[in-house]
């Protein structure tokens, strides 16, 4: 590093910020990133790009009464640019755009900076945006914001976004028209005459790279000529909307690396940003941190990723930084701290208090039961509860909030009364024991799957030969294939699929999604699943109980019947529900939904019973649900102990 410093060169036109590890170029007063010099390579981002190149912030946002998800692109540049810190240990820049009446039609009502900070001794640079909508702004939609960066497709070939989910990828000529054939949507290609004749016959799609956000910490590519490392770490998700399981883009083929702060991936137009006419809403998003690394010898060159995580941990112990200049992004000694105790209560399996080991539990704004899955104007913060659902969480904005939490192995969510938790700066909550009683009416009679929000333990097929990613052959997340949907069909040819409980193995024979059934070209029919299943004594005057966990739901109808298949009306119908897409994305589930529907003893024989799930919505091959779990309930009252009512058929 050299001895001076940061240095701040300003010139008419552009920006330059040097610390003698890398120089940052960025566009006057635009606020673009047009150069990163680092380790003998002159430039580590695309400039050659037919549209998006360099670095860069943007929005996707549409009018107020819009009900899609996508509307105007923005790449956001700045007009006014200042100098905020200028030493030899910091230089943090800003990038301002306020709103501009007269382009109302051409950009978003939002006030926008954008801070880029680099400090001395660090082998990277940091950058985060305050987004502000005032008493003077007309309402609109804010689909999605992230920054984006184009990497050097001559350099960067290699990417990874986990452990056991990192491989060389195809080239960003490969999507084009001759080399690559579009599947179903746009994003999917299919490589058909790649210029690396190994990727022939896979699927590209940035889908299939997605990660939640409690993963999504940091990603990015690997150049072996120089060996260099291009890394995006965010050490915190307070920022990101939708809670820790909102999952997202990371990095793909461009080469590209994301950071995501808003969009409806995964889970639809529950979470754009809706702002009113006049609504006072601001934001700090980020700051994230851009790592770079390097080794002498390319043959270590994968070492680079054990480094970023290993920068990743200490941005993340770092956090909240110390260091940016803005009074919208409160130090650690302006925030609070809350801790408690989390416990369950099921008297169906235990009459003693349960802990809650594995608790997610988080402050999120003030809403219903559930309601931070769907929140997004403003922040989160989130702790995973130990063993004996002890929890502490550090570093919360003051402000107010609710309690909430859910607990692996147990239907529903927590949320803490209806009173709202005021954090002030300084204060140490402690809520002392905390219990969760979730629903439950009787014994469980028998139950499908796991409730853990995810539909991963069910059967997920092998792809079909014709469309697969080679990293997710024989992988955890064999779910990321690309044609799942398709899958279906080919294996219950001639009847949709039939559950018996005693016999039936849901690992085995309980397809991951039901989804709809292509009966011509473009037309589709909805599926009916049957589970079939024995019961002893019925109480033909008492109330059953059946629970419907959801993982995902995208445009259906789930409708039930009970030993009637032709049941008008159904006994239960869930409506139109869903539009998370995550069967079309490689998601195992989406956004969450819980049914407590109740099944009148008078519905049921003693004997041979079955229970009719339909999906009638068919217009669309990617309409359908993922179950999380189903169980079937006794009437209230009966024994919590071991019922015996239902037996093998």
């Amino acid at each position: 590093m050299a001895a001076s410093g940061v240095q701040l060169n300003v010139q008419v036109d552009h920006v330059v910020i040097d610390n003698g590890i890398l120089q940052l170029t960025l566009s006057n007063p635009g606020g673009i990133v047009t150069g990163i010099q680092y380790n003998g390579i002159d430039n580590l981002v695309e400039l050659r790009n037919p549209e998006l190149n360099g670095g860069f912030w943007d929005l996707n946002w549409s009018e107020p009464d819009s009900a899609k998800t996508r509307g105007k692109f923005d790449t956001i540049e700045g007009t006014i640019f200042k100098v905020i810190v200028e030493n030899e240990e910091q230089v943090e820049l800003s990038f301002t755009r306020p709103w501009d009446p007269s382009l109302r039609d051409k950009q978003a009502p939002l006030h926008i900076e954008k801070r880029f900070i680099m400090l001395c001794d660090s082998s990277g640079f940091y950058s985060y945006a305050i987004f502000e909508h005032s008493e003077d702004m007309p309402a609109f939609n804010l689909n999605t914001t992230r920054i984006a960066f184009m990497l050097n497709k001559d350099k960067f070939h290699y990417m990874a976004v986990a452990d056991n989910r990192q491989r060389y990828m195809p080239q960003p000529e490969d999507r084009m028209p001759g080399r690559g054939q579009e599947l179903a949507y746009p994003e999917a290609m299919l490589l058909v005459n790649p210029l690396e004749p190994e990727f022939k016959g896979e699927v590209d799609d940035k889908y299939q790279y997605s990660c939640e956000n409690r993963d999504n910490k940091v990603h990015g590519w690997i150049c072996f000529d120089p060996p260099v490392g291009f890394w995006q770490i965010t050490p915190s998700n307070e920022f990101r909307t939708g809670g820790p399981f909102k999952q997202d883009l990371t990095s793909h083929v461009n080469p590209s690396t994301l950071a995501i702060f808003i969009t409806s991936h995964y889970a639809g137009e529950d979470l754009v940003v809706k702002l009113g006419h006049g609504e006072v809403w601001k934001k700090v998003l980020g700051p994230v941190f851009i790592h770079l690394n390097s080794v002498l010898d390319r043959n270590n060159a994968l070492l680079l990723w054990k480094n970023a995580k290993e920068q990743m941990n200490i941005e993340v112990q770092s956090w909240p930084y110390s260091f940016p200049a803005s009074e919208d992004f409160p130090p650690s000694d302006q925030r609070g701290t809350i801790r408690g105790k989390l416990q369950v209560q099921d008297r169906y399996i235990s009459m003693d208090y349960i802990p809650a080991n594995g608790a997610y539990v988080g402050l999120a704004p003030p809403g219903d039961v559930g309601s931070w899955q769907r929140e997004c104007k403003g922040y989160q913060f989130w702790t995973t509860a130990d063993t004996e659902g002890y929890f502490t969480i550090k570093n919360i904005r003051a402000d107010d909030y609710n309690l909430y939490a859910w607990v692996p192995g147990f239907i529903g969510d927590y949320r803490y009364s209806d009173v709202s938790i005021t954090i002030t700066s300084g204060c140490d909550i402690d809520m002392g024991n905390l219990v969760y009683q979730p629903p439950r009416d009787g014994p469980t009679l028998w139950e499908i799957g796991i409730p853990d929000r995810s539909a991963a333990e069910f059967y997920i097929p092998d792809p079909s030969p014709k469309y697969i990613n080679k990293l997710y052959i024989n992988h955890p997340d064999r779910f990321r294939q690309y044609g799942l949907w398709e899958r279906y069909a080919d294996l219950y040819p001639d009847q949709d699929l039939i559950y018996t409980v005693g016999i039936s193995d849901y690992k085995k024979d309980w397809f991951f999604a039901q989804v709809t059934r292509k009966t011509g070209d473009k037309t589709y029919k909805g599926t009916t699943w049957q589970i079939k299943f024995k019961l002893g004594n019925v109480d033909q005057r008492g109330t059953y109980k059946l629970r419907l966990a959801l993982a995902c739901a995208h445009q259906s109808e789930l409708q039930v019947r009970i030993n009637d298949p032709e049941a008008n009306p159904p006994l239960f119908s869930s409506g139109v529900i869903g539009k998370d897409n995550a069967i079309a994305r490689h998601g195992i589930h989406g956004l969450y939904w819980l049914f407590n529907v109740d099944i009148p003893g008078a519905k049921l024989v003693q004997g041979n019973n079955t229970m009719y799930l339909t999906q009638a919505r068919n217009t669309s091959p990617f309409q359908g649900i993922m179950y999380d779990y189903i169980r079937f309930e006794g009437v209230s009252g009966s024994s919590a102990v071991t019922n015996n009512c239902c037996s093998v058929m």
